[in-house]
């Protein structure tokens, strides 16, 4: 019976001391985010800006003001963060994002679109528009990610998007991939030019509509299959560390919603 109360105890020491250490680590986590100064709300760029810029003097520009680094293309991470409505989800850095990453920033560049939960979601749906799930199913599994994010935060942009990438091709193409690698266009204009909007509105625009909402719903699943399960270990570690339900359910302050 000793030996069983002590053990009781013990156990009730070290309950006690991680959730403690969990406290500390909260309160640490608020100290840090209220020291840190305001960022700058990340917003849509006026296309043109990049126009006169040849593709890798374009490239270095957009990494350069996001913070992405001068290595264009190389985001070496293990795992990247995805958003997921308003959770940060690690999702692997898969080998089909090194691939194409370079000319999904492309895309960034062509569009105008931010790198915020919004604009990646109007890239994603633009990029859908344009046939990128045809060209790699888990290319276009990616997009149906972030379409799943800007869905809920802005409906109608998504669909704009879209329907402008019906109008456009994307640089995914082996042949355009290379001749990008080779400097075929000399400047983003020449880019926009064979590739933004060239395409009138498509006589079967109605089938086009039918398959946007197909990729909602199978954005929709996909949202739901990667956040329940976030959401979920996020409410058990809140309620360990006995939050408010108003402390759960509130948020994070984040500048990168458009």
């Amino acid at each position: 019976m000793l030996d069983s109360s002590a053990e009781h105890q013990n156990l009730q020491q070290a309950h006690q001391h991680i959730k403690s250490e969990l406290l500390k680590l909260d309160a640490s986590a608020q100290h840090y985010e209220s020291m840190r100064p305001e960022p700058k709300p990340i917003l849509d760029h006026p296309a043109a800006i990049y126009d006169p810029l040849n593709i890798p003097d374009a490239l270095l520009t957009f990494n350069k003001q996001h913070d992405f680094g001068d290595e264009i293309g190389q985001h070496q991470k293990w795992f990247v963060d995805v958003y997921t409505g308003c959770l940060i989800v690690p999702m692997p850095n898969i080998e089909t994002r090194h691939k194409y990453l370079k000319f999904h920033d492309l895309h960034h560049v062509l569009t105008g679109y931010s790198v915020g939960r919004i604009g990646e979601g109007k890239v994603s749906a633009w990029e859908l528009g344009t046939g990128s799930m045809w060209q790699s199913p888990l290319l276009g599994i990616m997009n149906l990610i972030a379409l799943s994010t800007g869905f809920f935060l802005a409906p109608q942009q998504m669909w704009h998007a879209y329907k402008r990438g019906t109008q456009s091709r994307h640089l995914y193409r082996k042949r355009d991939r290379q001749k990008i690698d080779q400097n075929h266009w000399q400047s983003i204009a020449d880019l926009k030019d064979d590739f933004l909007e060239i395409r009138p509105v498509q006589l079967y625009f109605g089938v086009r509509a039918v398959e946007y909402v197909i990729y909602l719903l199978l954005a929709v699943l996909i949202h739901a299959i990667v956040v329940i399960p976030a959401l979920i270990l996020r409410l058990i570690v809140d309620i360990g560390l006995k939050k408010s339900l108003i402390e759960m359910i509130r948020p994070p302050k984040r500048p990168d919603l458009y």
